[in-house]
């Protein structure tokens, strides 16, 4: 449920949770005065967490690379090669 800021006629304001659809209060449930419902700036974005990548991003130059050495360098330093036995 989202929280609704009021002002009074007097210049206070308070802030009051409510339900979408709940119709907007026309006066204050503490002092009975005159209210209006203000436009408030929100909560504002959280970042959490460790940042954002290149990486993050499911199209455009932020696609992530696959590996295309295929173990090259793994296969190559284990092939050692032996002397070939000679016939006589």
């Amino acid at each position: 449920m989202p929280t609704y800021e009021y002002k009074r006629e007097d210049g206070t304001t308070f802030e009051k949770l409510q339900g979408i659809n709940d119709a907007p209060l026309t006066e204050c449930p503490e002092t009975g005065q005159k209210v209006r419902r203000i436009i408030s700036g929100g909560a504002g974005v959280v970042y959490k967490g460790t940042g954002f990548y290149v990486t993050d991003y499911k199209n455009g130059n932020g696609s992530s690379k696959k590996s295309t050495d295929n173990g090259s360098e793994k296969s190559s330093e284990s092939k050692e090669t032996a002397p070939k036995a000679e016939k006589e």
